[in-house]
């Protein structure tokens, strides 16, 4: 086992405890560490590796949700369905970019990611939703616009996914964390096979980042029930940290683009 190997495995079981503490957003960060701390050297295959890994690692964590029954399947299909082709649409459009351009744009979607966590909040909404034709049509709607963003950027959109389920269904929030690991899941994936077409995955990477991914999940899990009482400032530090590294993320692409 190399040392990039080591550090994928590191760096997926940073990712993995910090969906686990705070949920969704934390995968934004699969990217950056792929980057700059396993060494890979192309933004494209940085982009096309992380997002099959996060996508694995959201169908991986799909399971103990399936079986507590907190998924509320045909609003979660229906926004996949669509968010499959924005997809396939944004990821091809990003395949299409310069790709220190497209990092500059990553780190100002960090910063989005960022604002959007401090800004969340908590939501009783209605457990027992079910889908009819207008609920069908704003979540296919929402699902576009999210699979298209979330395909560009090769991010899983769990911080897309989640308050688009609640605004298109009015699902209860516990239902709607659960929904997204589906959208999250079938974006990612999606994400990543055309880009795997491209060349552009590297699939050794991939597998130690996932491995990482879901040894650190179980951990996230373990220190969530323990922090609870903290979570809203685990969050705050997290979207600063965000901040912190969209921040060098633009000064390296900037420098490199001549931008200063």
């Amino acid at each position: 086992m190399t040392l990039p190997d080591v550090l994928s495995i590191l760096s997926g079981a940073l990712v993995g405890t910090v969906l686990g503490v705070i949920g969704g957003g934390g995968s934004i960060l699969a990217v950056p560490l792929l980057l700059y701390v396993v060494g890979m050297g192309d933004a494209h295959v940085a982009i096309g590796t992380a997002a099959l890994a996060v996508s694995l690692n959201a169908f991986a964590n799909l399971i103990p949700h399936a079986r507590a029954g907190t998924i509320k399947w045909p609003c979660a299909l229906v926004f996949a369905a669509t968010g499959m082709v924005g997809a396939v649409a944004g990821s091809s459009l990003g395949k299409l970019v310069d790709g220190q351009k497209l990092l500059f744009a990553f780190a100002l979607a960090m910063i989005a990611v960022g604002v959007a966590m401090l800004r969340r909040k908590g939501t009783e909404g209605d457990p027992g939703v079910h889908i009819d034709r207008t609920i069908a049509l704003r979540l296919a709607a929402l699902g576009l616009g999210a699979g298209l963003l979330a395909g560009f950027f090769g991010i899983g959109g769990g911080f897309l996914i989640v308050p688009g389920l609640v605004a298109g269904s009015g699902m209860a929030m516990l239902n709607a964390i659960g929904s997204s690991l589906v959208g999250v899941g079938v974006l990612g994936l999606t994400t990543a096979v055309n880009y795997a077409a491209s060349g552009l995955v590297d699939w050794r990477v991939a597998g130690f980042f996932l491995a990482g991914g879901i040894a650190g999940g179980w951990l996230g899990m373990i220190l969530a029930l323990r922090l609870a009482t903290h979570r809203k400032r685990l969050t705050q530090i997290f979207a600063a940290a965000l901040f912190l590294v969209a921040t060098v993320m633009m000064a390296k692409t900037a420098s490199t683009l001549g931008l200063w």
